[in-house]
């Protein structure tokens, strides 16, 4: 898929102010650094404009994407990602039924063979008790591991999906994937972990970011609604406000 910058920057943008550029991301674009046709930095550079990505979602996913329009705020931002300060809100569909209202995953991950992400124990070590899915200690494989915590609401249910609105604590690389899916419930159209072929892309949206903007006098707090697509699975569209179904951050 080749990228029309100029388009893409106008049907997508959702603010943009002096220092930053927010983009609704469709899905199948990447960020950066996938150094193709489809990498957003390399194809606004190639139009002459310079952006640093704040954060990074993956190709697959939809929605809110942060870039900065200089170094500084680049800076300032990115620590901000780094000290695990801002809020940070998704949407799923997964296409299993059985989740509880409210759930937290409190797994942690690992690379596994061919840089895949993993979660750090055999699967049927995986205890869940209540509505908080953990692993001992003494279960966790032997090399580096990286703690890593999911919370999760439930949105709306229908016969066939469950969606969730869904906060990554952590923010490691994959992680939302990987911990739904280890639980039992993938997303639905996930490439690396729903193999029935029933979808045309993989339902996970990142809905909105909360963060400080030190060269404004309010925060900064943008949020980009998934498109007819995201909703192709037959789910309803949400009317609860997805902050409200986590609480507070």
């Amino acid at each position: 898929m080749e990228i029309n910058w100029p388009e893409l920057r106008e049907r997508c943008r959702v603010e943009e102010d002096e220092a930053i550029l927010a983009l609704n991301k469709p899905a199948g674009i990447s960020v950066t650094g996938e150094r193709h046709d489809t990498d957003i930095v390399e194809v606004a550079a190639a139009h002459g404009e310079t952006l640093y990505p704040v954060h990074r979602i993956d190709k697959v996913t939809s929605g809110l994407v942060l870039l900065a329009k200089d170094l500084a705020a680049h800076g300032q931002l990115t620590r901000q990602f780094n000290k695990r300060t801002v809020d940070k809100t998704y949407l799923a569909i997964t296409a299993a039924a059985g989740l509880p209202e409210h759930g937290v995953i409190e797994l942690p991950l690992s690379v596994g063979r061919k840089n895949r992400v993993r979660i750090a124990a055999p699967r049927e070590r995986i205890v869940r008790d209540g509505d908080t899915w953990t692993v001992a200690p003494q279960d966790l494989l032997a090399g580096r591991n990286y703690p890593s915590r999911t919370e999760f609401g439930v949105l709306h249910r229908t016969a066939t999906h469950t969606v969730l609105a869904v906060r990554p604590i952590t923010g490691r690389r994959h992680q939302i994937r990987v911990h739904l899916a280890w639980i039992g419930h993938p997303i639905a159209g996930d490439p690396l972990f729903d193999r029935s072929e029933t979808y045309r892309r993989t339902h996970l949206h990142s809905w909105r970011l909360r963060l400080d903007a030190p060269w404004r006098d309010a925060e900064l707090a943008p949020t980009a609604e998934p498109g007819p697509d995201f909703w192709a699975t037959g789910a309803d569209p949400i009317t609860a406000d997805p902050a409200t179904i986590l609480g507070a951050a």
